[in-house]
Parts: structure tokens; C-alpha cells; sequence
């Protein structure tokens, strides 16, 4: 469970604390944030590598750096001489699968077919869901009934690229961004200025090893430029990875004897957006529908076919398709400026950022070479 945003169990995050040039590695006890950073385990990604996550992070010697409330409530207030919560994640590589969900899946159809106009969306939908007549939500990606409904597709004339991915054999995995690219709780989102039709995508993100084991997950808004992706899949870069367009938090759980990958596999996602202008969206993506399994995407993504030497963090996708109409009937959902987000599930807590721009967030300037340099002039590494 969740208190004012802040989950129960062994947490694992990032923060900006006064003092440092470079971000520390905290965890929560008894309602305390304490910074944890210790040499050799100056980083995510090596106390990841460990072998012993969950252990280290739990028995770890640390000092108070402040009331956990207080910080979560910064993160939104964003003082800059109080701690900070950053992105969880580091080193990591920033890995995204997409139409893991059947409301997905049709909703990245209709972008396809309205190539980017959302205002065809309503009669596309209708459209479709009349040509398709089967619960899509039944098949087994890449089994002899979904190809009989792809056979069945392509006769209609409405097979996509994304119905390929939703129920052909192959999963769709990509790169979001790159590492120590994501931003964290309270930081702002960014939208490139190009879109006039996007939205946010409430998720789960799991923390994978180099050796492939899960040992983690976080929350994660996968943010998605509807128009851009919608004119061609070989946009996708440019749908998906902008300055501030991925993030992540407000910590990572992870996995111990309370909280496991079968917890991940029943949790509802809820999201709500609320805007400058009164509009409040609300959902929930319902992580027991999703068509493929969270270990098959993580065996589509690191294996013998690719490795992660500083492992990953994989976006396992959302079910959750906004379509409620905001500034007219049948315009349907596209983010306003100023929007504020919040996903959260009782097991993971709240990750909350506010919509801006991409070019107008915070410029993306501490990499990993920086990272690197400053704890090893800390003696940290």
C-alpha cells in the first residue's frame, strides 16, 4: 500500500541534495528519506548489478536528509535548497514495448488510419470495431487463432503494422531515450512543439539486470505524440523521444518477500490529468489484461539476440486510451499546457509531473560521462 503518494517496502531512488554536485542514492524508513550512496554502490545500476538489491538497499547505512512527505511535496513545489527527488534509474537503458493492450492497439490503429488528424478519430473507431467483430482481448499473440484474425484483416483491408505487433508473434520494442535521460516526480514532461494530438501513457516500468532477471518496478508516463507516430511508424523516434519526454518514479520497489512480479501482474493503474482550464480526465489500465506477459517482454528484449551490460528499464505499455472529448465533441483528448499528471497504484505510489513543452523543460545537460567524473573524483566508484 501507499501513503500520500509514498509506497510501503524496500525503495530504491535518486535525489539532489544541497551540498552535492552529483545525485545521491536514497531509500525510505520509518517515514525518513536517507541517503544511502556508498562507494561501490554510488549508482542504480551497480546496486542493481549486485546481486543482492533488495538486501543492500534494506540493511544499508544511512543519514536522515529529511521528513519523506515533506520531500515528495518539494518535488512538486521544487525548491532548489531542499532535496529533490530525481528519476530513479541511472545507467540503465531506456526500453519501451508498445500495443501490449487490445484498447491500445486499436487506438494506434485508428492513429494510423487517420494519419495524424484526430478530428476523423470517432468515425474511424466506429469503423473499425464494425469491420474487426472479435474481442481482440481473447487472443494469444503470434497463436494459430490470431493469425486467422490477421488473414482475416488483410482480406477487409485494415491490417496494420500495429495490429502486427498487438497479435503477431513478434513484440514491439524500442528505445525511449537514453540513459539519465528520464526525469523524475515533480518534474515537468515534455511535449515536442510539432504535436497538436498527444497524451500521456500511465505504466509500469520493470528494472531488469544485465542477466535479464526483473528485480524491480517503478511507475513510468510513456508520453505519446498521437499525430506524429500516427503519419508513420518511422516517426517513432520523433513520437518518443524528446527532452523530458520519458518519466520515472517516484522510486523503485523492489522485488523481496511482500512484493513480487505476480503483485506487478494485478495492479491497476490509475491516471488522472488535471488542467489549467477545469478539465479533469480520469482512467485506469488494469495490468491483468495485458497480452503479453511481462517476462516474454523482457526476454524480447535482452537475451542472446542484445545485451545490457548496465541493464534496463522497460516501459511494459498501457491499455489506457484517452478519447473523452475535451475542447469539442468528437475532438477528443490532446494535452493543454500547464496539464498536471499523476499516475499511481497502491504498490508503486504517485508519479506526478506537470505538461510543458520539450523545448521549454529544463534542458537535458548531466550525462553519464558527468555522472562518472563526479563520483569518481567523490572516491565513490
Amino acid at each position: 500500500m501507499s501513503v500520500n503518494g509514498i509506497p510501503n517496502g524496500v525503495l530504491v531512488g535518486r535525489a539532489r541534495i544541497d551540498g552535492f554536485e552529483y545525485p545521491r542514492i536514497v531509500t525510505v524508513r520509518d517515514g525518513q528519506l536517507l541517503d544511502i550512496t556508498a562507494r561501490g554502490m554510488a549508482t542504480v545500476r551497480d546496486i542493481a548489478e549486485s546481486g543482492r538489491a533488495a538486501e543492500h538497499v534494506k540493511t544499508a547505512p544511512g543519514r536522515v536528509v529529511g521528513d519523506i512527505e515533506a520531500v515528495m511535496a518539494n518535488a512538486i513545489a521544487g525548491r532548489p535548497d531542499r532535496p529533490q527527488l530525481l528519476t530513479p534509474v541511472d545507467l540503465q537503458a531506456l526500453k519501451a514495448s508498445g500495443v501490449t493492450f487490445v484498447v491500445s492497439l486499436l487506438e494506434r490503429v485508428i492513429e494510423e488510419q487517420a494519419r495524424g488528424d484526430n478530428s476523423r478519430a470517432d468515425a474511424l473507431r466506429t469503423e473499425i470495431l464494425d469491420l474487426i467483430g472479435t474481442d481482440l482481448s481473447q487472443l494469444v499473440p503470434g497463436s494459430d487463432a490470431a493469425m486467422k484474425v490477421k488473414a482475416a484483416l488483410i482480406e477487409k483491408g485494415v491490417w496494420s503494422q500495429y495490429l502486427e505487433v498487438g497479435i503477431g508473434p513478434d513484440a514491439e520494442i524500442f528505445t525511449k531515450g537514453q540513459p539519465m535521460s528520464s526525469v523524475g516526480h515533480g518534474a515537468e514532461v515534455g511535449l515536442h512543439p510539432i504535436s497538436n494530438w498527444n497524451n500521456p501513457e500511465p505504466e509500469v516500468a520493470l528494472l531488469v539486470t544485465s542477466k535479464g532477471d526483473i528485480i524491480g518496478a517503478t511507475l513510468g508516463n510513456d508520453v505519446n505524440l498521437r499525430d506524429v507516430e500516427g503519419r508513420s511508424a518511422l516517426l517513432l523516434g520523433k513520437a518518443k523521444d524528446n527532452n523530458a519526454s520519458a518519466s520515472l518514479g517516484p522510486f523503485v520497489r523492489l522485488f523481496d518477500g511482500d512484493f513480487s512480479l505476480e503483485t506487478i501482474k494485478q495492479a491497476e493503474i490509475a491516471l488522472r490529468v488535471e488542467g489549467t482550464d477545469g478539465f479533469v480526465l480520469e482512467g485506469q489500465s488494469n495490468m491483468a489484461q495485458i497480452s503479453r506477459t511481462p517476462e516474454s517482454l523482457v526476454a524480447a528484449t535482452v537475451g542472446a539476440h542484445h545485451q545490457y551490460p548496465d541493464g534496463l528499464v522497460l516501459y511494459l505499455g498501457t491499455m489506457f486510451a484517452p478519447v473523452k472529448d475535451r475542447d469539442g465533441e468528437g475532438k477528443g483528448f490532446t494535452h493543454k499546457l500547464g496539464d498536471v499528471v499523476s499516475i499511481s497504484t497502491p504498490s508503486l505510489g504517485t508519479l506526478t509531473n506537470r505538461v510543458n513543452l520539450s523545448t521549454k523543460c529544463p534542458p537535458w545537460t548531466y550525462g553519464t560521462s558527468h555522472l562518472l567524473r563526479d563520483l569518481a573524483q567523490a572516491n565513490l566508484l
